[in-house]
């Protein structure tokens, strides 16, 4: 089995920003309960003529210029999102067309907010088994283009954005463990019921409001905090690892309130942990992959690091991933 390890990263988040106050006069709510109950602060919406490929093609030329890989010798892209342009094709092919990457094969995946890690374990086994020398992995979300701005309980919550990373054989360190778990017995505590095959689009699902996202905080609230401490610990433990060995958690971004409890089952001091929900809310699949770009670029991971990526999202579903950098 090869060593594989990320090269390169890069993301991108629409200019727009939405904030707490904004909201205030959309529904009834208070930049204060938003706050305290989330820790978010505001938000980046997409333009009207952005979609998820938009995003996720500017993140993905931020990662191979990083990385120094030119476009035509890329072999593997995947897409993790809930939110592409379009049912199909899907996110990837359209990524590969912009980016003249003709070599590679592209498909995406869904696995709502632990997508990005789910993309990177998924490229990680294509390259330690010599069937692809490189891939890149993107995770990109337009959360706003499903939630309900008249729901003052969800629509408080999410943003878009894209992040990236190019993954390759390493001589060292890289990938040293990973752990995913799902339980589809939960899958109605957060879904889109309409638009897909059981709830087609019809005058009926638009007057329901079934294409919006439909959540039940209070129960994902207590689930969340469980399983992603202990999927950190089943992650950690496979690398022969414990929780003091972390420098740098990255969650993925959904409530502060979840985070800091998460932190504290892991026995982790809040300087470990990589926060930015304040500035971007839950960005699902792209939440993991933008934390992990800005946590490199603001000095936060330097090489030699052992950086923990964790993540739970609908599915139910959620991953770990264990990186020396």
């Amino acid at each position: 089995m090869k060593k594989v390890g990320i090269i390169g990263l890069g993301d991108y988040l629409p200019k727009k920003i939405l904030t707490n106050k904004d909201l205030e006069k959309m529904v009834d709510t208070s930049d204060e309960w938003i706050t305290t109950r989330t820790g978010i602060k505001e938000r980046h919406i997409v333009a009207k003529d952005e979609a998820a490929s938009d995003l996720a093609i500017k993140a993905a030329k931020g990662a191979l210029k990083a990385a120094l890989l030119p476009p035509q010798n890329l072999e593997l892209i995947i897409v993790a999102t809930i939110t592409p342009d379009m049912q199909f094709p899907s996110v990837s092919c359209l990524v590969q067309k912009a980016l003249g990457a003709n070599r590679a094969c592209c498909f995406d995946i869904s696995a709502a907010c632990a997508g990005f890690v789910y993309g990177i374990v998924t490229a990680q086994q294509f390259i330690a088994r010599a069937t692809f020398k490189n891939a890149l992995v993107i995770g990109v979300e337009v959360l706003s283009a499903i939630t309900d701005w008249q729901d003052r309980n969800t629509c408080v919550l999410f943003g878009d954005g894209a992040g990236a990373a190019v993954l390759t054989e390493v001589k060292s360190g890289g990938i040293l463990s990973t752990y995913l778990g799902s339980d589809g017995s939960q899958f109605e505590l957060l879904m889109l019921p309409g638009g897909g095959s059981r709830h087609p689009a019809s005058l009926q699902t638009v007057e329901k409001r079934m294409h919006y996202i439909k959540m039940r905080g209070n129960e994902l609230f207590k689930l969340a905090v469980k399983i992603m401490a202990d999927t950190a610990q089943q992650a950690l433990a496979r690398a022969g690892l414990k929780c003091q060995d972390i420098d740098c958690l990255i969650p993925h971004q959904a409530n502060i309130r979840i985070l800091l409890a998460v932190a504290k089952k892991l026995g982790l001091p809040q300087e470990k942990i990589f926060l930015n929900i304040e500035k971007y809310g839950n960005m699902s699949s792209a939440s993991t992959a933008i934390a992990l770009c800005e946590a490199v670029k603001e000095g936060r991971i330097k090489k030699g690091d052992i950086v923990l990526l964790d993540a739970f999202g609908a599915g139910l579903v959620w991953g770990a991933c264990v990186i020396k950098w």
